[in-house]
């Protein structure tokens, strides 16, 4: 099985995330903490509350785009950040838990994203695994 990770990849104007994992939710898991660390200092972080939500429809894509989608949502409307991520299939969607903490708490290292572009948007599985690699607009 292909192991879990992601990176952040050059881009002229945006950030770029790429993620990879044995399956799609933790494809998934992998580029929601590749996108907070595009941006914020995690290392040293711990989790002071949770925020929990479903994704009911829509290809494996458009389900990355609204988990990330919903990680920028929480930054605008709470000033909360994911650090730690559970993404559960369920039929016809996932189940998605932030543990989250305050990003004002945290060093900011990046561009805070505003949304996820769909230009060059990618999820897909094979026999290696699954990856996935997103655009974040700054």
């Amino acid at each position: 099985m292909t192991p879990a990770g992601h990176r952040s990849l050059p881009h002229t104007a945006d950030a770029r995330v790429e993620a990879w994992a044995p399956s799609r939710e933790a494809c998934i898991v992998e580029a929601v903490a590749g996108t907070v660390e595009a941006f914020l200092d995690t290392t040293e972080s711990l989790p002071t509350a949770a925020h929990e939500f479903r994704v009911d429809t829509g290809t494996a894509e458009d389900q990355l785009v609204a988990v990330l989608d919903e990680v920028i949502h929480l930054l605008d409307t709470t000033g909360r950040v994911p650090l730690a991520t559970v993404v559960s299939a369920t039929t016809g969607g996932l189940v998605v838990r932030f543990d989250t903490a305050e990003a004002a708490a945290l060093c900011q290292v990046g561009a805070v994203p505003k949304a996820v572009s769909l230009h060059d948007l990618f999820l897909g599985g094979g026999a290696g695994g699954w990856s996935c690699r997103v655009t974040l607009d700054v």
